[in-house]
């Protein structure tokens, strides 16, 4: 354990003007305040907080940020209360070590809950100032490097487990890449000891095979830029045990048979002679096709620089090399860290990056535990590419995202309003994939509203959960007209008119908070009519009709809002199976059209919805029309045909009849399209049919 007068000679000798008495403080009040706790290795609990802080004098942070590491467990874990600490340490210090507090006292809750909420307040805590995560951090990865001796292992593993689903990405997410490699290396060896073992003998038995390999292959990078006069210094390791073993799933291969484990390093004085470099290394040896990535001319959302490439080096070796300055370095050593070293004292402590607010903004969408925790971790480690808006400006999204994913990421508005776009200048669906380097417009209406099938095919949380809120918003107050409208119905049926407190009464004999309560239950069919007239009169409902008025389809069908009336199309009769759209006109209800039909050229002044079929949909009526020879016994050859393959006749009527052929427009009870398909390729082979196609 550092002893107070190494902690403190540590942050001196990187800031002379760091406020000594404040650390003093700290360390002594924290010291106290510990007492005699332990850890589970036995050692002082104020060990703890120490080392934490010794971490942070590693990314050189301010004094501020030191003494909230010592402090950070202080609330949580003694007597300590936060109004001792502001008075003790400034109202900076105490926001801070308030943020830093895991804030986990919520009985009563399931594991996901629990996870969520503390997630939840972490976030706002952290978006308020970055620093909290930076002490959150290395709380987390000394907590990691002494998880051994926690005795009961599924404990162990559940820390291990959360290390590697939200710390780890976060930790990637603002480029603090040693911290992730430690943290999954550690929390890999838990969650898979048998996998890290062997990868570990295996790579001890490489090394001792291959000697120096490493040494070498780094002598040699570093020569052959020497000798084009670019000075260098080159380091290589091989990668982690988690990274191999990752690289290993994905592609199903050994680790004999993974050629890319070992990785380079060159650090050159100028962004200029980061591409001679690369360009002396690709004249040398050949590129691996699709391995090339300049993250300088594009940096990564972190703030990450460097150009990465792998090479095949002398014949059989493929190596990645990463090529660098000294400033791109640090940046990648600390990342957002590096914004808060004691010389650049003057950044705001509110300075967020990008990435943070839009967590934020998902935080304050989502409705439950589980959606708050999907969304999150979709924003934290999802693999990125890189897109650009028609005016250049860089645009970074997962791999998979679509125009929708980019529209929510440039404002919410534009997501909310977008109802086409254009890739590279060609019109494209909302559902397109977009590739790496694509200039992507949006096309938007202010009479478009996000729609629920954008949910197939939004991958970012940010976009998601602004969909899913709309939504949510958007099925309340359909429900509430819903909701309305049968209750309207339902008070027209009262043997006589209801007076002016009825409503009152009736919700609280219904245990209702308010009138939109009473509707929305009314809408989900969460009361009977019955109910709800006994409640507004008591004794109405004996002997009235208290049958519901026909409202809606049984037909299931996605992309509607549930108790939104629809009606299928004549025209085409769309039947389950078909690709379906809706057409919306104000105050009608919504028109499901099959995605062929001719009429629906002539609906372009009214709102596209896209709609499918819902999983258990069946059942539908389908317009045949039939050629047949113009001989005795014809009709009844068809109709022996369509008894034979369980359908049912609604209707028939002679379109044209000729001498030799007549046309008849039949309609059909089928199943869905599989089942029409093959009674039509039926009624094709019957020797008395000429033709036979849908209506």
């Amino acid at each position: 354990m550092l002893r107070q007068y190494e902690l403190i000679d540590r942050v001196l000798s990187y800031d002379p003007q760091a406020d000594e008495a404040l650390l003093n403080r700290a360390y002594v009040f924290s010291m106290h305040a510990h007492g005699s706790q332990k850890r589970a290795n036995g050692d002082p609990y104020f060990s703890h907080p120490i080392e934490v802080a010794g971490i942070l004098t590693d990314l050189r942070l301010d004094d501020e940020t030191i003494a909230t590491a010592i402090l950070h467990d202080t609330i949580e874990d003694t007597v300590a209360t936060p109004e001792e600490i502001q008075s003790k340490f400034g109202p900076s210090v105490a926001r801070l070590v308030d943020g830093v507090t895991k804030l986990s006292k919520i009985e009563a809750q399931s594991e996901s809950e629990r996870a969520a909420e503390n997630l939840r307040k972490f976030l706002l805590a952290m978006s308020d100032d970055i620093r909290v995560l930076l002490v959150k951090l290395a709380d987390r990865l000394h907590n990691m490097r002494t998880l051994k001796f926690i005795p009961k292992p599924e404990k162990r593993r559940r820390i291990a487990r959360e290390t590697m689903d939200i710390y780890a990405p976060l930790a990637e997410r603002i480029g603090m890449y040693e911290f992730m490699k430690e943290m999954q290396t550690l929390a890999f060896r838990e969650l898979e000891p048998e996998a890290y073992e062997s990868i570990t003998r295996r790579l001890e038995a490489m090394q001792a095979g291959d000697g120096d390999r490493i040494a070498k292959i780094g002598d040699n990078i570093r020569q052959l830029l020497s000798r084009a006069g670019i000075e260098a210094e080159v380091t290589g390791r091989e990668k982690h045990p988690y990274s191999i073993w990752k690289k290993m799933s994905e592609r199903h291969v050994s680790l004999e048979q993974l050629s890319d484990i070992m990785a380079f390093r060159a650090i050159v004085k100028s962004e200029e002679e980061c591409y001679r470099a690369l360009g002396v290394i690709h004249r040398k040896w050949p590129l691996v096709p699709g391995r090339f990535k300049d993250y300088i001319s594009t940096p990564k959302r972190n703030g990450y620089r460097s150009l990465h490439t792998s090479v095949i080096h002398a014949g059989d070796n493929r190596i990645e090399i990463q090529i660098r300055t000294e400033a791109m370095h640090a940046q990648a050593e600390y990342g957002l860290a590096a914004h808060w070293a004691y010389k650049q004292k003057e950044v705001r402590p509110d300075t967020q990056v990008r990435w943070i607010q839009d967590l934020v903004e998902i935080l304050d969408n989502a409705e439950s535990p589980e959606e708050l925790l999907e969304h999150t971790r979709m924003a934290m480690y999802q693999d990125r590419i890189f897109a650009f808006t028609p005016r250049g400006e860089l645009v970074q999204l997962p791999k998979g995202a679509t125009p929708i994913d980019f529209a929510y990421d440039v404002h919410t508005d534009l997501g909310d309003q977008a109802v086409g776009a254009k890739i590279n200048g060609r019109v494209v669906p909302l559902r397109t994939e977009i590739e790496n380097g694509d200039q992507v417009q949006i096309l938007r209406s202010k009479a478009q509203t996000p729609q629920p099938n954008w949910l197939n095919f939004a991958i970012t949380g940010k976009a998601r959960a602004a969909i899913r809120r709309h939504l949510r918003h958007k099925e309340r107050e359909e429900g509430m007209a819903l909701g309305r409208k049968l209750y309207d119905d339902i008070v027209a049926r009262l043997p006589v008119p209801l007076g002016p407190d009825a409503l009152v009464d009736a919700l609280r004999r219904l245990h209702l908070a308010d009138e939109a309560a009473l509707m929305l239950a009314i809408a989900h069919q969460q009361l009977t009519d019955a109910q709800v007239m006994e409640a507004l009169m008591p004794g109405s409902a004996e002997g009235a009709d208290t049958a519901m008025p026909p409202q809606l389809h049984a037909i299931s069908i996605k992309g509607l809002t549930p108790g939104v009336a629809f009606d299928l199309a004549e025209c085409c009769r769309p039947i389950p199976g078909d690709r379906i759209v809706g057409v919306r006109r104000p105050g009608q209800p919504i028109q499901v059209h099959a995605i062929a039909c001719p009429m629906l050229a002539e609906t372009e002044d009214a709102d596209w919805v896209d709609l499918a079929w819902g999983d258990k949909a069946e059942g539908g009526t389908a317009r045949v029309a039939v050629t047949l020879k113009n001989e005795p016994g014809s009709l009844g050859a068809i109709a022996t045909i369509i008894g034979a393959h369980k359908a049912n006749i609604l209707g028939l009527r002679l379109d044209n009849r000729d001498t030799t052929f007549h046309t008849n427009t039949i309609d059909l009870e089928v199943r869905d399209a599989a089942h029409l398909t093959k009674l039509l390729a039926a009624l094709r082979a019957a020797d008395a049919v000429s033709a036979a196609e849908r209506g």
